[in-house]
């Protein structure tokens, strides 16, 4: 949660509680770093505050002499402020300028730079370390001139002169405003207002956006995302975050705009949908009559839209226009659900509309059809209603079901009656296990799928002793049937010195044993003078493959003949 409060206070320009926030996740995060500045700033603190001190004593005597009312006095660093910069520059403890810092606050704007030119009279000021936020107000609201100068004893000190309105703003943020009663005349200041501005776009946001997902990722663009500032035609400026294209930004202007535009220019050159808004770009958004966005347009890989309130937009222009494909599309899921859980449509319906609040059936399929309702807390819920077994609980039951079930009767059927005869038609489904491919004489085991009966792997087989590992009740004994009489693929390797004639002989001993070769998959290695061939081929026991592998291990340059597992 934090690392959501900390950026929104900052966005509302609550100072105070903004720093809160930071010294108390960097306390727990980094314990050791919080530590060791604390213990700096502690060790070092009557020093620091004597010299403040005699600071604070020679501006003000300065200021009383030009006139100026204003009260300065030392400020308290927070720690984790102290660290980032640190961090920021590569800057030890002691190279740090804003370790000792003042602040002053002066009754009028004026007065500000009136202060500011005294400061840099009686003490020589840094000029890389200057910012005027006054006139260049963050994008929060936040103002004050920052500087920083050397005083006595050449120690640096920073500097933060404001007024007492621009104090106020800056420690509590759009609370300092709430301190005047419904009614009153109320000054209107820009960041005050700009700061309620985006307070509404987030209620509107919550009104356009789908799903709370969608509005934490909006939120989380704008508190988070660096920014860039751009302009429209006449000049007014327009804050998204970076990576922002110009369809971000005609959405941004209004979801009408996005939905006509076919065209934008930047100082009226026409630029691709995939260009990134850059700082003080001028921007025009080219129009049609009718609205017709493209459903390419929320293809993240095309870069067309990157902020989470353009694709909402778009999204909700088609499900508006799919409505009917939506309806059937979400008939089709409801209805298959529905058979798996054995209700009716009719029972469905008389539950889901008051669930959902709405007037007909057809609004809940097009929620299922266009992703507004999710299939599966539908189907939780109608299960709750009518205490019918969960999917899982339903898995269960024919697991064991299956489990218990006899074998028919055969005589190549073990005395044990709980194993499973793989007979070539028996009653039990089952299938080969593509992974190890066993055939007639391997040791086999047979695992119970979902929905596709049992799946025949040899017993060594990697696949198996992971499946056994994830779901032990699974696994059944099986033997091999004296009729089981079906052809089986597996790959034979042959690996020999490369030689003329060489695929000749191979193929030839396996017609021979009447072995049908299904596919061949050749590779040279000419520096080592190899070739490895792997053969996919059809055999019907182990007897058949055991004479297979002997003739081929015996041909001319022949290294290795081997059947490969879990090819």
């Amino acid at each position: 949660m934090f690392q959501y409060l900390r950026p929104l206070a900052n966005r509302l320009g609550i100072g105070q509680l903004k720093w809160e926030l930071e010294d108390f996740c960097f306390r727990y995060l980094h314990p050791d770093e919080y530590k060791r500045i604390a213990k700096l700033l502690h060790e070092r603190r009557i020093d620091r505050e004597q010299f403040i001190d005699d600071f604070v004593a020679s501006l003000h005597s300065a200021m009383e002499i030009e006139g100026i009312k204003a009260d300065i006095y030392g400020r308290p660093k927070h720690i984790y402020s102290i660290w980032r910069k640190m961090q920021k520059k590569s800057l030890a403890f002691d190279e740090l300028f804003d370790v000792r810092a003042v602040r002053v606050v002066v009754e009028r704007l004026q007065d500000c730079y009136a202060a500011l030119g005294i400061v840099h009279t009686h003490f020589r000021h840094l000029p890389d370390e200057f910012d005027d936020y006054v006139a260049n107000p963050k994008p929060n609201g936040y103002q004050s001139i920052h500087t920083v100068v050397l005083g006595p004893r050449g120690k640096t000190l920073e500097i933060q002169i404001r007024t007492r309105q621009m104090h106020e703003d800056a420690e509590l943020g759009v609370a300092a405003h709430w301190k005047y009663k419904e009614g009153a005349v109320v000054t209107a200041r820009s960041g005050y207002e700009e700061r309620i501005a985006w307070l509404r776009k987030l209620i509107a946001w919550q009104e356009e956006m789908a799903d709370s997902g969608e509005m934490l990722d909006e939120v989380r663009s704008q508190v988070f995302d660096d920014r860039v500032y751009v302009f429209t035609p006449k000049g007014d400026v327009v804050d998204l975050p970076a990576g922002s294209t110009p369809l971000d930004f005609a959405y941004h202007i209004h979801s009408d705009v996005g939905h006509r535009c076919i065209g934008a220019k930047i100082g009226g050159r026409i630029v691709p949908f995939t260009y990134q808004l850059q700082m003080g770009d001028q921007i025009e958004i080219i129009t049609q009559k009718q609205p017709n966005p493209s459903r390419d347009w929320l293809n993240p890989n095309l870069g067309y839209v990157t902020t989470s309130r353009g694709r909402s937009k778009i999204h909700n222009w088609f499900r508006k226009q799919d409505r009917d494909k939506n309806i059937l599309a979400g008939r089709q899921m409801l209805d298959n659900e529905l058979e798996h859980l054995g209700i009716s449509l009719r029972e469905a319906e008389k539950l889901l509309i008051p669930r959902y609040n709405v007037n007909s059936l057809d609004e809940v399929l097009a929620g299922i059809g266009g992703g507004d309702i999710r299939l599966n807390q539908m189907v939780n819920f109608l299960q709750g209603k009518l205490n019918k077994p969960s999917a899982e609980e339903q898995d269960r039951e024919a697991l064991r079901q299956l489990t218990q079930q006899k074998a028919p009767a055969t005589s190549a059927r073990s005395k044990d009656n709980g194993r499973v005869v793989v007979e070539g038609v028996g009653n039990l489904m089952h299938h080969i296990a593509r992974c190890c491919q066993p055939i007639p004489g391997d040791d086999i085991v047979g695992f119970i799928t979902q929905g596709r009966g049992i799946s025949i792997h040899r017993a060594d087989c990697d696949q198996l002793a992971e499946l056994q590992s994830h779901a032990p009740e699974r696994i059944v004994d099986a033997v091999w049937g004296e009729s089981y009489s079906s052809g089986y693929s597996l790959v034979v390797r042959v690996v020999a010195n490369d030689r003329s004639g060489l695929l000749r002989d191979i193929t030839t001993i396996l017609a021979n044993e009447k072995v049908n070769v299904l596919g061949v998959a050749s590779r040279s290695d000419t520096k080592k003078q190899l070739a490895t061939i792997d053969m996919d081929i059809e055999i019907y026991n182990q007897v058949v493959l055991g004479r297979v592998l002997a003739k081929l291990n015996q041909l001319p340059d022949v290294i290795d003949a081997k059947r490969l597992h879990g090819a």
